[in-house]
């Protein structure tokens, strides 16, 4: 039997051959799942001992691990705004640069009136429980083609307590009403088919339909801004997130569509990501 302590220093070390991994870190998540306990307790307690049960569900995750497996899928869940959402294999994992979508939109929304806002292509329902929780008063729609997806969006909205979002099964804005919103939020399939990211990294265990819609990689984004102006009240926002070198293209196809006051606005690592416009 091995202390705690020497299991996760040999499954960092182990860890950090994959690229772009947190190797201590994991460890430590992985090890957490396997025995129940906190992190602080491990840290607190680097000489228990681990029994054979819980070190070889410890040895079973972290052959998944190292098979590039994400570790958000190992676990089940993932942090996102100040929120920890169940995924699945369905459903892509929430990233960081996606919360200046939520930004934006606490931002430029009025927070004492109940405004509508449909978060398009929901996946595990990150955006939409990240406004939800912000902004109780403000009504949300949740829409996803996918009936997997929706149940897992479903299930995080039930589990924090979000019952002011309403969930439809349906592509884009096809069946929403017109002049009904106040806001367009969406982080659609954006990798154009041929992108050799595709093939690399946790991309490889995601949804392949959530991430391109074939092609360029802009058709989502084409339909979307192309029914925006009917679904949404006149003054209503879209916002896209997109890939890091599609902005002038994403506010060329906005700007084709009708809307106005169209900007293009960076994330943390100073990428262009958001691209918005009004009706």
């Amino acid at each position: 039997m091995s202390r705690t302590d020497d299991i996760l220093r040999q499954a960092a070390s182990v860890l950090a051959t994959l690229p772009e991994s947190n190797p201590r870190l994991e460890a430590e998540l992985l090890l957490t799942a396997a025995t129940g306990w906190t992190r602080t307790a491990l840290l607190a307690w680097p000489e228990r001992i681990l029994d054979p049960a819980a070190a070889e569900r410890f040895a079973a995750l972290l052959a998944r691990r190292l098979t590039g497996e994400p570790i958000a899928y190992i676990l089940g869940r993932q942090t996102f705004w100040t929120l920890e959402l169940r995924v699945t294999p369905d459903t892509l994992i929430p990233r960081p640069e996606t919360e200046l979508l939520i930004e934006i939109a606490l931002d430029r929304l009025a927070a004492q009136r109940p405004v509508q806002v449909a978060d398009l292509g929901t996946g595990s329902g990150a955006i939409a429980a990240a406004l939800a929780s912000e902004r109780p008063d403000w009504r949300l729609i949740a829409t996803d083609r996918s009936a997997q997806a929706l149940a897992v969006a479903r299930d995080n909205f039930r589990l924090l307590g979000l019952e002011q979002i309403r969930c439809l099964q349906m592509d884009w804005l096809r069946a929403l009403a017109s002049d009904t919103l106040d806001a367009i939020l969406s982080n659609p399939p954006y990798i154009a088919e041929q992108d050799p990211h595709l093939g690399r990294g946790d991309l490889r265990f995601e949804p392949r339909l959530a991430l391109t819609p074939g092609g360029d990689g802009l058709d989502a984004i084409r339909a979307i801004a192309a029914d925006a102006g009917r679904c949404l009240h006149p003054g209503g926002l879209l916002a896209v997130e997109h890939g890091f070198d599609q902005a002038e293209r994403v506010r060329r196809i906005l700007a084709q569509s009708g809307l106005r006051a169209i900007e293009t606005h960076r994330d943390l690592a100073g990428l262009e990501r958001v691209t918005l416009g009004y009706r």
